[in-house]
């Protein structure tokens, strides 16, 4: 007979209860307990109107690639850019729906991708999904933070006192050796956005609104003064390299839609979160839409493609065409895309530390907000002191390649949650945990068929198996359709659940199998780390339950 000795037990007793600590989800809120979290002075302020989110989301997603990454694609696909960013604009707007319905069932707290997965899933799903976003946030935050260091140098050496003047290490970079890169006005620019921020998201939201009106109206000027010098015989051939390089052009520029999600995270300083948080998004994401089909029109009409630039396609266009006064002008929207970029994406770091550290699953400095200020500034504070770590001392333009990792990984996880709390919001009662352990299962088969199908069709595989992979996938989606039953969301309501949200899946894991084979390796390395902080930490000291922090599901809103 075997007898368990105590180092045994006490490791049967840690499983046990990490086990049951990362299955923990956060449960909605009753009325009551909402009105009493609106009726304390916790929280952050409500500032932001209908216009101020939409700008917030065409502030995130439109940067400098807007004058860039269209003429680069254009090389490739030619003239049938145009219908690669329809493509991609159609998928973004999938799961823009997906952001829009949960943003809208949950407008009281700040948290977004993470606030959703923890009320869908379980923690250590949502700590994972937290921690693949930051790392997104602040690799890139540093990134854009050099690149408009660079620009605004640029500039400057337009004027001849300053030409050849200006030594590397200020704004475009000194090296020193393979890792370290100096570059002193990078910091200096992210611990200016990161007071403007400090001050109160009524002053950061004005400064935003103010250089991303600047940037919309230089780009709609590009528009109409490029095409008073289009020759439409360049748009012919429309798709000189067939249809395959306009599908892998879509893959490319899809992430140039990327950031409408920041809209979800200011949930808490919404005005009327349940009504606009939904418009914030989806508006924020057609202006952008209409504004990259204009440039590619634009820039394919200009040039033929095959003699487009590659690092400043647009303005040399206009330089050949003699409008050089235009290409001056794509230099400031692209410093004032830089700048509103940047601002949103420390916004919305801090908005998600202040979420995750509210639930315990970070050190509780995170959690506190000002209480004249009504900003997070502990966890301001933090998120621009990374940056400008990161941005000051190394060329994190090298790490490039291993990003867009968070931002797949959440879309996939907030369509999926989309399914999940549909099944659980059948008139208050639970699904059964056999039904919900079937229909988990078949969103599963419906990423790994997406990842699987990216892989076949990256690697030029036969027909064949990308056909099987999308039957699989397919019929998995039958089973989400004919198996499960589906509530109505309260507020906003994403149509064609659950073939919409399975769609979204499936093609952005498609496009999870698209990126560097670090890309993956840095997905696997960095779960494994976050795995042992929550064994470390997190298991310890989140709090679910707390009154003060539980997750609000909003009721159907009446106008006034």
């Amino acid at each position: 007979m075997r007898i368990a000795t105590p180092s045994s037990s006490l490791s049967s007793s840690g499983c046990s209860h990490f086990w049951s600590s990362a299955r923990r989800s956060k449960r909605l809120a009753t009325p009551e307990e909402k009105a009493y979290r609106d009726s304390t002075d916790l929280g952050l302020s409500r500032r932001l109107g209908v216009i101020d989110l939409v700008l917030l989301g065409i502030g995130a997603s439109i940067g400098a690639g807007i004058f860039v990454v269209t003429g680069t694609v254009a090389r490739d696909a030619g003239p049938g850019v145009t219908i690669s960013f329809i493509l991609a604009g159609a998928s973004c707007v999938i799961n823009a729906l997906c952001y829009a319905e949960l943003a809208s069932r949950f407008p009281a707290v700040v948290g977004g991708a993470y606030l959703y997965t923890y009320t869908a899933f379980n923690e250590l799903t949502a700590f994972l999904v937290f921690a693949q976003l930051m790392l997104d946030y602040h690799i890139g935050a540093a990134s854009i933070a050099r690149s408009l260091a660079s620009y605004l140098i640029n500039i400057l050496e337009l004027f001849p006192v300053f030409k050849d003047n200006i030594p590397n290490w200020i704004g475009h970079g000194e090296s020193i050796g393979d890792v370290l890169s100096i570059n002193i006005l990078a910091p200096i620019l992210l611990i200016l956005l990161t007071l403007v921020l400090c001050l109160g998201v009524h002053e950061s939201s004005i400064a935003n609104c103010i250089m991303t009106v600047t940037k919309v109206i230089i780009v709609i000027i590009v528009i109409f003064a490029g095409a008073f010098e289009v020759d439409v015989s360049n748009w012919s051939p429309f798709a000189p390299n067939g249809l395959k390089s306009i599908f892998t052009g879509a893959t490319v520029v899809f992430f140039a839609y990327v950031g409408f999600d920041a809209v979800a995270n200011s949930a808490e300083e919404s005005k009327r979160p349940q009504r606009d948080l939904p418009i914030g998004i989806i508006g924020s994401l057609l202006v952008c839409i209409a504004l990259y089909i204009g440039v590619c029109l634009v820039i394919t009409g200009m040039v033929p493609y095959n003699l487009l630039g590659e690092d400043a396609p647009l303005a040399e266009a206009f330089t050949s065409k003699g409008l050089k006064f235009v290409s001056v002008l794509i230099s400031i929207g692209a410093v004032a895309g830089l700048t509103t970029t940047l601002l949103v994406g420390l916004y919305v770091q801090s908005r998600l530390y202040l979420g995750i550290a509210r639930d315990g699953l970070l050190p509780s400095i995170f959690a506190r907000v000002h209480s004249i200020r009504h900003t997070p500034i502990h966890s301001q504070i933090w998120v621009g002191l990374v940056a400008s770590i990161l941005g000051g001392l190394l060329d994190v333009r090298v790490l490039s390649h291993i990003l867009s990792v968070g931002t797949l990984t959440g879309y996939s996880v907030v369509s999926a949650c989309v399914v999940v709390l549909r099944w659980k919001d059948k008139k208050g009662s639970q699904v059964s945990s056999s039904a919900e352990r079937e229909g988990v299962i078949c969103l599963i088969v419906v990423a790994l068929c997406g990842f699987a199908t990216g892989l076949l069709y990256r690697y030029d595989a036969s027909f064949i198996f990308l056909i099987l992979t999308i039957v699989i996938a397919a019929g998995a989606s039958a089973a989400l359709v004919f198996r499960q039953v589906y509530a109505n969301a309260p507020g906003f309501s994403c149509p064609g659940v659950p073939i919409l949200p399975n769609i979204c899946i499936f093609f952005n894991m498609f496009l999870f199998g698209q990126l560097h084979e670090e890309a993956w390796v840095r997905f696997v390395v960095l779960c494994i780390v976050m795995i042992g902080v929550y064994a470390i930490y997190g298991q310890y000291h989140a709090n679910p339950s707390a009154e003060d922090n539980i997750y609000i599901e909003a009721p159907v809103e009446e106008d006034p």
